[in-house]
């Protein structure tokens, strides 16, 4: 299982990116897919989930609808926007693939890091 997070860079406050997270080695629509992140010298944190076939979605409360997560299970990806970024949103985010809906991935891809200036 593969699963290789990107979209990651330098982005002013109130800007916006997407990150992508290509999978691979598994049955993509089998899987509930999470977005974490972890800032420096803190714990990774949970940031949004989606069902296998993206039609439910949840979210950690300091998105407070500036991301929105989404997925292509035709192209076996997985989406974050994100928008009206702030200093606080900079960390390593990772994709997961989350067999039980849990927030508990089963598997992690290697991480892309974003940072928000202000």
């Amino acid at each position: 299982v593969q699963l290789q997070a990107s979209g990651g860079g330098l982005v002013q406050a109130g800007g916006c990116l997407r990150l992508s997270c290509a999978a691979s080695g598994l049955t993509f629509p089998s899987y509930a897919m999470d977005w974490f992140r972890q800032a420096p010298g803190k714990e990774r944190e949970f940031v949004a989930i989606i069902s296998r076939n993206g039609g439910r979605t949840e979210y950690a409360d300091f998105v407070q609808g500036r991301f929105t997560i989404s997925r292509d299970n035709a192209k076996n990806m997985l989406y974050l926007q994100m928008n009206n970024m702030i200093p606080e949103d900079t960390a390593v985010y990772y994709c997961g693939a989350d067999p039980t809906i849990s927030r508990r991935p089963a598997y992690w891809g290697r991480g892309t890091l974003v940072t928000v200036f202000s």
